[in-house]
């Protein structure tokens, strides 16, 4: 194998590089087994190669000494080089900081030969404008205007800055001696100022931008200029109000003007305020003073209604406007617009909505007793009724005649509907139109009325009449309406309550007003729960009463000593089964009438009451031993009923009740043992 120097390059595995020299040599392989293996061939092979690797690596060494040689020789010349480069870049640095102070010298000569040019050329410049003006001048004082500048129409530029400075060298002098010659520059520069006007006029309604804006820039200098932005906007607004929508039309017109002020004028920020201003002011007051007087006095709810559109679509339509450039304190400036369009109706504003609430309100409740064939009552005030009232809540007597209210309640769900969508709406206008410093006034004095018309005027008023109407405890197959009367004021109060949270309290959270209306709140529902718990106590002693008469009409003294024990066969007395079947009546009834723990809370107290009856109405009979069974049968079933109402208390006083109950068959000298075991 010849040996070079490829052999030993990257990566070099020196097993691999013998195993291939071994495998190479005849007998130093595996071949033929181990009978053809010469280990003497290949020792020699290996000596051989190795004298083979030394010869190499002896070249290798003098060609690296001979690269080595080459690369110390030109490292030197390298260097040579390099100083033989630096020495002429300094010689190169030292010619450019000479040429660089060179040239300072003759930029300053120049800059001073220049500034002694200007000073000898600006008056130069002057005397030749001023000759120049005195020329045109004289022509105006021989009053012949002879120069093709002034005759020219292609040259009515040039014509309007002469004329423009003749027009103000004319201000300074004496009017005595140039009279004459002052008016005719005048009429000149008015004809001028006239004509460029028309130009610029023409040129904005054939679309010529480039026209405009030269026309423009001329007329800045003018004292016409402002009417030029006038004719300007006026011309904008033509055939822009097509549609019957005003504000619209209006975002569409300032969106296409803003892209041409600013290509036409050198202040567009002035322009488009000035044609917003008159927009607001013209436009948008004609239309709003169209749209509010005609219904003003009228039409008050339509007025409301319109005032609160119109203003909701104005802010909207200048919260639009504030991404264009109106200057520096643009929002000022719109609110001031739309200040001076709606204050005149927003000083009034929120009289004319409690007096609409107050009208609109009464109005409902009017047609909605009418529609009953109902005279409303007047209910007393001040002290006699406060005394009556306390009366009441002490003794729970029935003060004044009892009414037949024939099962009405007298309290409509699409009547309270009507009063809370007339109130929403109230709510909605007075966040939108109030100063933000009297919401939470007018907001207070919204709720107010809605108290006086929703809890006083209907629900307070239905609890009166729902009062009036219950029938006395001992009264006979009594009616009793009031818990329905419970029921939909509870329903109506939570459609009040929802309305307080969802919209009065937005409103007043941040004020001091939230205290008073808290306080007014909860002063009303203790007003109105006062009079549903006494008419809840008279509803459950009329329940009371109706069983006790049931009990005393029904049951016989001989249903608990029977004339003949053995042909016994109810399993419990009429009585029972009546009072049983009223009670589950009355029982369900509560449960639709209530809700939450109040359902707890007053079946406890229906089922103590009927508790305390039944107990007091079985002491009043003597047993037989049949009997003592009969009544044992009557408790279990009062105690099956009083499952129904699913209150441990009531069910446990009737399971003490049966365990009394059922000492009533057990022999006189049992009972010792009985009760001690």
């Amino acid at each position: 194998m010849a040996t070079t120097a490829q052999l030993f390059e990257e990566p070099f595995d020196a097993d691999e590089y013998i195993e291939r020299l071994a495998w190479r040599t005849p007998g130093g392989g595996s071949k033929g087994g181990a009978e053809a293996f010469d280990p003497k061939r290949l020792l020699e092979e290996f000596e051989n190669h190795i004298e083979e690797l030394k010869l190499l690596d002896e070249r290798i060494q003098r060609r690296v000494e001979k690269l080595e040689h080459q690369c110390h020789r030109e490292a030197k010349e390298f260097a040579h080089k390099v100083q033989d480069l630096q020495r002429s870049n300094q010689v190169a640095f030292q010619h450019f900081q000479e040429l660089d102070e060179h040239i300072s010298y003759v930029a300053t000569k120049v800059c001073h030969l220049g500034d002694q040019l200007e000073g000898v050329n600006t008056p130069r410049q002057r005397a030749v404008e001023a000759q120049r003006l005195m020329t045109y001048f004289n022509e105006f004082l021989d009053g012949d205007l002879r120069s093709d500048v002034f005759n020219n129409p292609d040259k009515i530029k040039e014509a309007a800055d002469i004329i423009q400075k003749l027009h103000l060298i004319a201000q300074e002098l004496p009017f005595d001696r140039f009279a004459d010659v002052k008016a005719k520059i005048a009429s000149k520069y008015h004809d001028l100022e006239r004509q460029l006007i028309q130009e610029f006029t023409a040129a904005q309604r054939r679309g010529e931008i480039g026209r405009m804006r030269e026309l423009a820039a001329v007329l800045l200098h003018f004292k016409g200029y402002a009417h030029c932005v006038d004719v300007y906007i006026k011309q904008c607004q033509e055939g822009a109000y097509l549609r019957n929508d005003v504000f619209e039309d209006t975002a569409v017109l300032c969106q296409r003007v803003n892209k041409q002020v600013g290509e036409v004028f050198s202040s567009p920020e002035t322009v488009m305020a000035k044609l917003i201003q008159n927009i607001f002011e013209i436009k948008l007051q004609a239309h709003v003073k169209d749209k509010l007087d005609t219904t003003r006095h009228s039409d008050v709810e339509q007025y409301l209604k319109n005032l609160y559109d119109l203003y909701s679509k104005t802010t909207a339509l200048a919260t639009k406007l504030t991404e264009f450039n109106l200057g520096s304190d643009k929002h000022t400036f719109l609110s001031k617009l739309i200040k001076s369009i709606f204050s005149s109706y927003l000083e009034s504003y929120i009289d004319m909505e409690r007096e609409y609430l107050r009208t609109r309100g009464a109005m409902i409740l009017q047609r909605y007793y009418d529609s009953k064939n109902h005279q409303k009552r007047l209910i007393g005030t001040g002290s006699i009724q406060e005394l009556k009232e306390r009366i009441r809540q002490r003794t729970n007597l029935p003060l004044g005649p009892s009414i037949d209210t024939h099962g009405e309640t007298f309290l409509s769900p699409e009547l309270v509907v009507n009063l809370l969508q007339e109130t929403r709406h109230a709510f909605e206008r007075c966040n939108r139109l109030s100063d933000p410093s009297d919401l939470p006034k007018n907001a207070f004095s919204i709720f107010l009325l809605l108290v006086e018309h929703l809890c006083v005027d209907h629900i307070d008023y239905a609890l009166e009449i729902g009062l009036s109407a219950i029938p006395s405890s001992d009264a006979k197959n009594a009616n009793l309406y009031f818990l329905d009367v419970v029921q939909q004021a509870n329903s109506i109060f939570h459609l009040f309550d929802k309305q307080f949270n969802d919209q009065l309290m937005p409103l007043i959270s941040s004020s001091q007003k939230l205290a008073e209306c808290l306080h007014k709140k909860k002063e009303t529902i203790e007003q109105m729960e006062v009079k549903l718990d006494t008419g809840i106590d008279r509803t459950l002693n009329c329940m009371v009463g109706q069983m006790k008469h049931v009990l005393a009409t029904e049951q016989k003294k001989t249903d608990f000593r029977p004339e003949d024990e053995n042909n016994v066969m109810i399993q419990y007395t009429t009585a029972c089964s009546k009072v049983c079947s009223y009670v589950s009546r009355q029982v369900e009834h509560v449960r639709k009438s209530m809700d939450g723990k109040n359902v707890d809370v007053v079946l406890t107290e229906l089922g103590v009451r009927f508790h305390r009856l039944i107990h007091e109405h079985l002491q009043q009979y003597s047993y037989s031993s049949m009997g003592g069974m009969l009544a044992i049968c009557d408790v279990a079933e009062y105690r099956r009923c009083a499952k129904e109402f699913r209150v441990p208390l009531v069910l446990q006083l009737f399971d003490t009740l049966h365990a009394l109950c059922n000492l009533l068959v057990v022999a006189p000298d049992n009972l010792k043992q009985v009760c001690s075991g």
